[in-house]
């Protein structure tokens, strides 16, 4: 498995992107005006405090309902983990049906059922649904808690964390709410290894006992039913549900930075940053500001043409997207505006996105941007009023936000109300420059020297929020290590010269999942420098390349293009099936840094390729590659080599990880034959 793949990874990558997109070039023409007409939903309330919601929509003979819980936000602390736990097990039968009984009824009536800490849900057909709603109650209300059920819920847990520890967006969240807020805050604690163990069978029927109470729950039925069946139905079925001591709000004070600071996570593996500029703030639907704040963020980041993703993406290329949002909330709200760039922009996106943050409380928007977005809004407004479920969850918004009856009624009125000084004036009030925190998860070695030159304050946390020190950036060479010795120690590591030069051919069949397809590589190599790599899908060949030691092509969805040019020249120079019995006259030793925890010797070859072998083992444990896109922009793309396995006497990778920006492919060797199945008509 050898550099060139990467350019048939971009490739193919490239060509499953292109599909996806759309011409944005021509702006849809606008319609008249809208005219609004808002229904109400139907309600009814129980002794026990449910407020019951609902909506008759009869086009179609379906029904969804939803139940919602309003408790504030629960800090579980050291056995965080609980809520989760809750919400899993909820819905593993009830006090009358076993868990299998329960799902196999639930089947047969082709619906769904679902169910969280704070509520439930389902979807039916009109005919089923008073049995449907039923199963829902009888498992929400008269749940079975059993220690088989809970072992196996926490080890889906435990794995789901396991899994998410060396993915830098997962820590990049995990580190941004924990600095906001404060691991003491229910919004910024995270579920840990630690604290999931923590927690027993009795915390989670504690936890239902306490919370799943109705005198602060929402039932929301919309479809095809009749107000006075369904009275009658939910009456039957929850009017038994006692209700509790609703819980209060007791949330630690959060405030933001007095000076803007970049916090940093370091995260050797990283090929490209997670960068937040983030700040807290105090915003209710029912604000004064809301509606300005929406229309304000569209334009800063909400959208394709906003102000950062034209700069970011489009103007300097360094991402496929940069967004901003406003959470607004009851209890505290933020503004994140972010995006994931490459480890060598990782400075400059910051200056950018201070730069275009600044600009929209600095400069007054065009009209025309304004009015974009305007009509943006009334837009998905309007088409969101075609579904039933939408008047009950304005509805829903209604009685949680304490809002005035009349808000959706004139919420159009109220978005092409906001001015350009408006905007301006809430940019200022809650996008803040100056005191920000600036979370950033990257890989140190690259991101660091630049990154110090922007002239804020650096504080350096580990994965999990903790501070730490500065992480060491690189070691020196020790003497004596040369190109030569890091060469021959890798081929030592594999098996010898002698064993490696016995190597006239390989051929290795790998498989990955992509989009929920199976994609398969197949890659043969013969001495004289002789190369060929296929990706294909469900039998079909995808993409191709081929080399036969001075001339070759490439193809793509059927379509032919000779190697040329540099790409070709590269090819010329390269050396199948070891790469490095051709790198001697074009690599360079930089330094050692550590790659996953361990420190690997960093070679470079040529201008766009980097190298690593593992300073103890020897092995090679990855390389990159940055290329430019047909559109311009630079893509990093990097490799990872593990699980080496020997065949013929020699190690081979059988794991082969890939990852070109956001997306990562997993490619596991299936089989990998040295010195067979391969041919000289192979590379023609």
């Amino acid at each position: 498995m050898k550099t060139k793949i990467i350019s048939l990874i971009i490739l193919f990558l490239l060509s499953i992107s292109v599909t996806a997109q759309i011409d944005r070039s021509q702006q849809p023409k606008s319609g008249p005006a809208p005219k609004i007409n808002l229904g109400k939903p139907q309600t009814f309330e129980l002794k026990n405090g449910l407020k019951v919601l609902v909506v008759e929509n009869h086009k179609l003979p379906r029904v969804s309902a939803s139940l919602t819980i309003d408790n504030p936000p629960i800090f579980e602390g050291e056995k965080a983990g609980t809520t989760s736990l809750t919400g899993s097990l909820l819905g593993s039968g009830s006090k009358k049906l076993s868990k299998n009984a329960f799902n196999e009824e639930v089947d047969y009536l082709g619906a769904r059922i679902f169910f969280s800490s704070q509520g439930a849900g389902l979807n039916s057909l009109t005919r089923y649904f008073p049995r449907v709603l039923e199963l829902m109650a009888d498992a929400a209300l008269n749940p079975v808690f059993t220690q088989e059920e809970f072992d196996k819920e926490r080890n889906k847990l435990l794995d789901g964390i396991k899994s998410n520890e060396k993915s830098v967006a997962a820590i990049a969240g995990r580190v941004q709410n924990v600095v906001t807020y404060g691991k003491n805050h229910a919004y910024g604690e995270f579920v840990s290894q630690e604290t999931a163990n923590k927690v027993s069978l009795e915390d989670v029927t504690n936890f239902y006992n306490t919370y799943y109470k109705p005198n602060n729950a929402y039932l929301v039925i919309v479809g095809d039913v009749n107000f006075k069946e369904v009275k009658k139905l939910v009456t039957k079925h929850f009017n038994n549900w006692g209700k509790g001591n609703v819980a209060t709000a007791n949330l630690p004070e959060v405030s933001n930075v007095a000076k803007t600071e970049i916090n940093f996570v370091d995260m050797p593996n990283a090929v490209q940053s997670e960068v937040a500029a983030i700040n807290t703030l105090q915003l209710k639907m029912g604000d004064p500001d809301y509606h300005a704040v929406l229309l304000a963020n569209q334009i800063l980041g909400g959208d394709f043409n906003s102000y950062l993703n034209m700069n970011l993406r489009e103007a300097h290329g360094y991402t496929y997207g940069a967004r901003s949002r406003v959470n607004d909330d009851k209890y505290i709200g933020s503004f994140k505006a972010s995006t994931s760039v490459r480890n060598m922009v990782t400075d400059s996106t910051v200056v950018e996105i201070i730069k275009e943050i600044k600009k929209i409380r600095t400069e007054n928007v065009t009209e025309e941007a304004l009015k974009n977005v305007k009509a943006g809004y009334v837009g998905k407004f309007v088409m969101a009023l075609e579904q039933p479920a939408t008047i009950a969850r304005y509805a829903l918004n209604i009685k949680v936000n304490n809002l005035p009856e009349n808000f959706y009624e004139t919420y159009l009125e109220k978005i092409n109300a906001v001015t350009i000084e408006d905007i301006k004036r809430v940019a200022q009030k809650y996008f803040n420059i100056d005191n920000a925190r600036i979370v950033i998860a990257g890989k140190a070695v690259d991101v660091i020297p630049n990154l110090e030159k922007a002239g804020y304050k650096i504080n350096y946390f580990d994965i999990y929020g903790n501070p730490t020190t500065k992480p060491e950036l690189s070691k020196p060479i020790p003497a004596g290590v040369t190109i030569n010795t890091v060469f021959d120690n890798y081929f030592k590591a594999i098996g010898g010269k002698d064993k490696t030069n016995t190597v006239k051919s390989t051929l290795s069949i790998s498989e990955a999942s992509l989009q929920g397809m199976t994609l398969e590589m197949t890659t043969k190599q013969m001495a004289s420098n002789k190369y060929t790599t296929s990706m294909s899908m469900m039998g079909n060949i995808m993409s191709q390349q081929v080399f036969d030691g001075e001339k070759g092509y490439v193809a793509q969805m059927g379509q032919k293009k000779p190697l040329e040019g540099e790409l070709l020249e590269k090819m010329k120079t390269s050396s199948f099936p070891f790469a490095e019995n051709g790198y001697l006259n074009k690599a360079t030793l930089l330094k050692i840094e550590p790659i996953d925890g361990k420190d690997a010797y960093v070679i470079k070859i040529g201008n766009d390729t980097t190298v690593f072998y593992d300073v103890v083992s020897g092995l090679k444990t990855g390389e990159s590659i940055t290329q430019k896109a047909p559109n311009g922009q630079e893509m990093t793309q990097t490799v990872k080599y593990q699980d080496y396995k020997e065949v013929a006497g020699v190690k081979f990778p059988h794991t082969i990880k890939m990852t070109m920006g956001p997306q990562q492919i997993d490619f596991k060797v299936k089989e990998l034959k040295v010195n067979e199945g391969v041919t000289a008509t192979d590379f023609q």
